[in-house]
């Protein structure tokens, strides 16, 4: 019984990521970044229940990457769909209604590919998880944005808009341009060679984990003080100290 646990909670991760995606699809991106942010967690703790209960399996690892296919890379590809058609609309609904959906942004993809491009991410998403799984070095590190990390950085451009309250910010997120850049960038982080550290404790010593410690203790407070501004800004935090912890290990 105890080795089909991890797969149950797995498969909470593709309930969440399906209702992520309805709430998306209907432009309740508030909603949709709870299920994504959910199904994230499902995901954490899908992989520690194996580890615990000794039952890592290849179906769980093919059932987890399909999971993240869902969650953390359809989901953010329409939420970038979405805000892209905003971005052509100008301007933005505080309440990201379906009404305002259904006459902004599906009304304005028949006359442009632009919001399309948001799918980049998915695209990416998909070949990152692939090669995740027929690739054994990224055990105790991962090579390129984990998706689940990328999810987070797009699905925290709705919140900023909601939650922030600052003119300029929201004028800047939704500027076609840096949509457009920031589609690319994320389809490149998902796939390039930077190795990144994972987030996995193989003890609870400071002196095997300082750097992992030290950047759950930042991202806390980068939290709270910044809100939901904070996530793009942790997201950059974990590749540079990745990059530069690499750098000073050799």
């Amino acid at each position: 019984m105890k080795r089909h646990i991890p797969n149950l909670i797995t498969l909470l991760n593709v309930f969440c990521g399906c209702v992520a995606t309805v709430f998306a699809v209907s432009n309740d991106l508030e909603l949709a970044a709870f299920f994504v942010f959910l199904g994230i967690i499902f995901d954490f703790f899908d992989g520690l229940a194996a580890r615990i209960l000794d039952v890592k399996s290849e179906l769980g690892l093919q059932l987890d990457s399909l999971a993240d296919m869902i969650t953390s890379g359809l989901v953010p590809g329409i939420v970038m769909f979405q805000l892209l058609g905003m971005s052509m609309s100008g301007g933005w609904n505080i309440d990201f209604s379906p009404a305002f959906s259904e006459t902004v942004v599906w009304h304005t993809f028949t006359t442009s590919f632009l919001p399309f491009t948001g799918f980049l991410i998915t695209m990416a998403s998909a070949y990152r998880l692939a090669k995740f799984n027929i690739d054994e070095n990224q055990v105790s590190s991962f090579i390129g944005l984990p998706t689940p990390a990328n999810a987070l950085l797009i699905l925290s451009l709705p919140l900023i808009l909601l939650y922030q309250n600052n003119d300029f910010i929201n004028d800047f997120i939704l500027n076609q341009w840096f949509l457009v850049g920031l589609t690319l960038l994320s389809a490149y982080l998902l796939n390039s060679k930077i190795e990144l550290f994972a987030l996995k404790f193989k003890n609870w010593t400071f002196q095997d984990n300082a750097l992992r410690y030290i950047f759950i203790i930042a991202s806390m407070v980068l939290l709270i003080t910044m809100g939901f501004l904070a996530v793009p800004v942790i997201i950059a935090f974990y590749i540079l100290s990745s990059i530069i912890s690499k750098a000073s290990s050799k």
